[in-house]
């Protein structure tokens, strides 16, 4: 399970890598790249690439970053096979190893339709929230198969614990929004935005979803009002999970307390520095993985809070 785990946070975090680096159609088919399992090298094969993909020239680094993260995906899928493969081998129950298995295949898709679709922003973010609910699975299914007792959570922390990992799951979509949209630096400052604290935002533009299907989204097609909405609705959302995250992390005791009001500073700072900073890609794909971390800790505590609940109502 912990080699699952680790494929899936690197499958996460190189997802996020190749958004940033701008090399989502780094390769124009899949599941191949210029019709080849491996991205062409000589100058035969880019010759015979470029014919069949004439509007793509071949950018090798870009093509590598893709193909990377096609491979570290295919292998996730297989150790998810894997998974299922040992729970029906020894008779356990095959509930999270099917949901897993249906979700990667789910992963699948989504990695084909965002080169297909040309990096069309609701599929993009379908594809990011599947990573990260890979991710939270196949943790999930480790807490329950785990011998490993973590320190108690009191019972009234659960439902609170529960409303921030629903809180943190809108933010998330909403930074992965921002992302698929170009809209990260559209505020060069902080904490104002164009030197205002409510500038000129278009939120129907923003939250339009139903965007259509065709253009090739590079560089994004949302006008820049939209845009500057976008980021400001996840700026207030860091806000919310600022000062949510670290009255829940004073009140829970002890490392577990400590442990969620690092992570939640940690997170802020990553996200005020990608503007401080000009998006530097380390602290960009730092920012993508403290998201998976901060809701792995969160939903961990969350378990931890029901698990404590039930072992004291059976004893």
């Amino acid at each position: 399970m912990g080699v699952s785990i680790g494929a899936a946070f690197v499958v996460v975090v190189l997802g996020a890598y190749t958004r940033l680096v701008d090399a989502g159609l780094g390769c124009p088919d899949w599941p191949g790249c210029y019709g080849q399992l491996m991205v062409p090298s000589t100058d035969e094969e880019i010759a015979v690439a470029e014919a069949l993909f004439p509007d793509t020239p071949v950018d090798q680094a870009k093509a590598w970053t893709e193909m990377v993260h096609r491979y570290f995906a295919t292998g996730l899928g297989i150790l998810v096979i894997g998974i299922v493969v040992l729970a029906w081998y020894y008779k356990s129950s095959l509930r999270f190893p099917l949901v897993l298995l249906a979700l990667v295949i789910l992963q699948g898709a989504f990695g084909a339709w965002t080169v297909t679709l040309k990096l069309w922003p609701q599929v993009v973010v379908a594809h990011l929230l599947g990573g990260f609910a890979t991710l939270l699975l196949l943790w999930w299914y480790m807490l329950t198969l785990s011998s490993f007792k973590f320190p108690e959570i009191a019972e009234k922390f659960r439902t609170p614990l529960y409303l921030f990992s629903a809180l943190l799951v809108v933010q998330i979509s909403l930074g992965g929004w921002v992302s698929a949209n170009y809209a990260a630096l559209i505020c060069p400052d902080f904490p104002l935005c164009h030197g205002t604290l409510l500038p000129e935002m278009d939120f129907v533009a923003g939250l339009n979803v139903f965007q259509v299907i065709g253009p090739d989204y590079t560089g994004g097609e949302m006008s820049h009002e939209g845009r500057v909405a976008i980021q400001n609705l996840h700026r207030w959302g860091a806000y919310v999970v600022f000062v949510f995250g670290l009255i829940l992390a004073s009140r829970i005791s002890a490392l577990p307390g400590l442990v969620l009001g690092i992570v939640v500073c940690a997170q802020v700072a990553l996200g005020i520095s990608n503007v401080l900073f000009v998006l530097p890609l380390p602290i960009a794909v730092m920012h993508n993985a403290g998201a998976a971390l901060l809701l792995l800790v969160v939903v961990t505590l969350a378990l931890q809070s029901r698990t404590n609940h039930e072992e004291d109502a059976q004893s």
